[in-house]
């Protein structure tokens, strides 16, 4: 074992004694593992990064809501990324469909097409729960668009059908108010009930989630390809480690470049007026924005690794993707 594979287990296991201690103080939105800054540059040194909504002076901060700078001998280091919420919003049609392009549930704005997933013969669009299933709301067999309705699609533009989704954990039980029409794009939830009877094959625990995903599946094979856009067809499935060079196409941002700055991230995400923790997520830098949620994040390889659901003005982040195809029981269509 190498000297920063040692340091990354000893760091973790700090973290994960900690994290819920650290998660609820006022401010933090996230904890994970990754490079101290400083200057605005990552150092050699591995910490526990804590992400805040803003951060401020500690002479501001009451007592119960600093950050210790260590924690068991582990440095600490807070890092501002405002509130992390799950990115949907807003263009072309595509035929076939391009991974990359817009889409979504009929009663969505619009998300992106991350790639193409099979079961045996069946092949799958793969995206997010809030771009396909609409946070929970959708039923087995509703209709998905391509475009998405904020891109101009219609009936007409219907591409696939809601196969199934993970079902996501949030906290607490008080179903949203829905947006007023023409709400932020931030505002991702209309509704949330309790999830409809469709096929499931993991379920979210409360605080406890790993994934947002959901397939669909394609009316007739023709309509599709597992081409992505300004991509290729991806190459196969690819780990991410700190520093880890990362590019993706999404509707909003396009073609779009990072590296994974944090790793075995805890998150809490804003749908809406609901929240939902995630656990054992990766971090990327500001490489997205509303709308891009759902792209596949691949290494400069063209393996990917990770399903990007959600993020804020400095961060984005992803379900690593073998957790997606775990959870879902598929597999990558690759070249």
């Amino acid at each position: 074992m190498n000297t920063l594979n040692r340091a990354l287990l000893a760091v973790q296991e700090v973290k994960r004694l900690y994290e819920a201690q650290i998660m609820n103080k006022d401010n933090v939105v996230a904890t994970g593992i990754g490079y101290k800054m400083a200057g605005g540059m990552p150092t050699k040194e591995v910490v526990i990064v804590v992400s805040v909504t803003e951060k401020l002076p500690r002479a501001q901060l009451a007592q119960a809501a600093l950050v210790p700078r260590t924690v068991d001998g582990i440095e600490t280091d807070v890092i501002e990324t405002g509130p992390i919420v799950a990115f949907q919003d807003p263009k072309q049609r595509l035929r076939p469909a391009r991974p990359g392009g817009s889409l979504g549930h009929q009663l969505i704005t619009a998300g992106t097409l991350g790639c193409l997933v099979k079961r045996g013969d069946q092949v799958y669009l793969l995206s997010n729960n809030h771009v396909l299933a609409n946070s929970n709301v959708a039923q087995a067999g509703d209709p998905i668009w391509q475009p998405g309705q904020y891109d101009g699609g219609t009936s007409a533009d219907q591409i696939a059908t809601l196969d199934r989704f993970i079902p996501i954990g949030f906290s607490g039980n008080t179903p949203p108010t829905p947006p007023p029409s023409g709400c932020s794009p931030l505002a991702a939830v209309l509704k949330y009930f309790q999830p409809q009877p469709t096929p499931k094959i993991q379920i979210n625990e409360p605080g406890n989630n790993t994934v947002d995903c959901a397939l669909a599946k394609p009316l007739s094979p023709e309509l599709v390809t597992p081409d992505i856009l300004n991509i290729g067809v991806p190459l196969g499935v690819g780990a991410a480690t700190l520093g880890t060079a990362l590019q993706k196409m999404g509707r909003t941002t396009g073609y779009t470049t990072g590296q994974i700055t944090q790793l075995d991230v805890t998150v809490s995400v804003n749908y809406g007026n609901l929240v939902a923790t995630f656990r054992n997520q990766l971090m990327a830098g500001a490489m997205s924005q509303s709308g891009d949620s759902g792209s596949a994040v691949l290494d400069m390889n063209r393996r990917v690794v990770g399903l990007l659901f959600a993020g804020s003005a400095t961060t984005t982040l992803l379900n690593p993707i073998q957790h997606v195809l775990d959870a879902l029981q598929v597999q990558l269509v690759v070249a």
